[in-house]
């Protein structure tokens, strides 16, 4: 590293998240890039770890990938320009503007190794598991994390291509095909996403399930019919609505209580798809899988999905102005970013320009 620095969001420890200078990163790896950081996005994952983690930051060993363990530089939702290259980067040129596919999985000359690169037991987050991150001025990059952004895209729209690529890829891992319904439980970032990604597939229904008068106010803003889960019994809601169940649920609030609801929101037959990282254990009567042959399955993060991402950004999916409700500069990430979104629901996605 070199002896210049920048500033940087570092996290120590849960509730221990400081802005504090930190050396400005060097290539060391020939397939690498450094990225001078446009915006990066406040996530879910980066509340877990504020709130309770460490959960993905590695804490007594390093990442044997990133090599890294905290205190470490948060951030994974962003996008960039490319200011500086390694001498064997091929894809990339200094000037282009790159969204970032934060996924930390065993590569080698700048290619991922694994076609599911997603599910490498190594697994980790670049910002979440060393390596640097987006809250901070530069960072470097493998040439395959950072994806050439079209030029119509703006720097906040690159910076939402990962929660989108979460929810595109839920959505495309399920059977989902056009003209079925769905019920997406809980409407925050990911969950907003996934009603998209829904539109985007062709559903003929979506209904979505959310405590948050605001977020509700917003599912209902981008196509979804809103349920209030404190207002009586949602799941008997949900069936007189759909006239018997929806064909889809999807879980989005990592609530244990919910993962029986969204079961249960499904007719016989029903597929049930689970996108929330959990803190805890849940549990479920399994019979309600068995005896109404449901099928229930899990997805993490998101593989080949970002240049579809972009695409469907360009047709009017996705979009900043729908999602985005507050930005802030770094010195402001702690109070008006990461506690306002713990306290107030009706923030969705709080950019954070380094």
């Amino acid at each position: 590293m070199s002896d210049e620095t920048m500033r940087a969001a570092v996290w120590r420890k849960a509730r221990d998240l400081r802005v504090e200078p930190v050396p400005i990163p060097s290539i060391r790896d020939p397939h690498a890039v450094k990225v001078k950081v446009a915006v990066c996005g406040i996530c879910g994952s980066d509340l877990h770890e504020y709130a309770a983690g460490p959960i993905f930051i590695p804490v007594d060993e390093p990442h044997p990938i990133s090599g890294g363990k905290a205190p470490i530089v948060m951030g994974h939702e962003f996008a960039g320009e490319v200011v500086e290259v390694g001498e064997k980067v091929t894809r990339l040129k200094v000037g282009d503007r790159v969204a970032i596919e934060p996924i930390l999985s065993p590569n080698r000359d700048g290619a991922y190794l694994m076609d599911a690169y997603n599910l490498s037991p190594l697994l980790g987050f670049h910002g979440l598991s060393g390596g640097g991150g987006g809250f901070s001025e530069f960072t470097v990059v493998g040439e395959h994390m950072a994806h050439r952004m079209p030029d119509d895209l703006s720097w906040e729209q690159g910076a939402l291509v990962e929660p989108a690529a979460v929810a595109l890829h839920a959505v495309r891992q399920s059977t989902f095909k056009a003209g079925d319904s769905a019920v997406v439980f809980g409407a925050g970032p990911i969950g907003l996403m996934v009603i998209e990604a829904l539109k985007v597939a062709g559903a003929a229904g979506i209904h979505a399930v959310e405590v948050s008068e605001a977020r509700r106010a917003k599912a209902e803003q981008l196509g979804a019919v809103a349920h209030d889960p404190t207002a009586g019994d949602v799941v008997a809601a949900l069936h007189e609505a759909s006239g018997g169940g929806l064909d889809f649920a999807f879980e989005v609030t990592g609530i244990p209580e919910v993962l029986s609801q969204s079961i249960a929101a499904t007719h016989p037959g029903g597929e049930i798809v689970v996108v929330s990282i959990w803190e805890q254990q849940a549990s479920f009567q399994p019979n309600d899988l068995v005896i109404k042959e449901r099928t229930m399955r899990g997805t993490i993060a998101y593989r080949h999905v970002y240049p579809a991402v972009m695409a469907l950004m360009r047709q009017g999916y996705f979009r900043a102005e729908d999602l985005v409700t507050d930005r802030i500069g770094l010195d402001d990430v702690v109070e008006k970013g990461f506690e306002r979104l713990l306290k107030e629901k009706s923030q969705i996605k709080i950019m954070v320009r380094p």
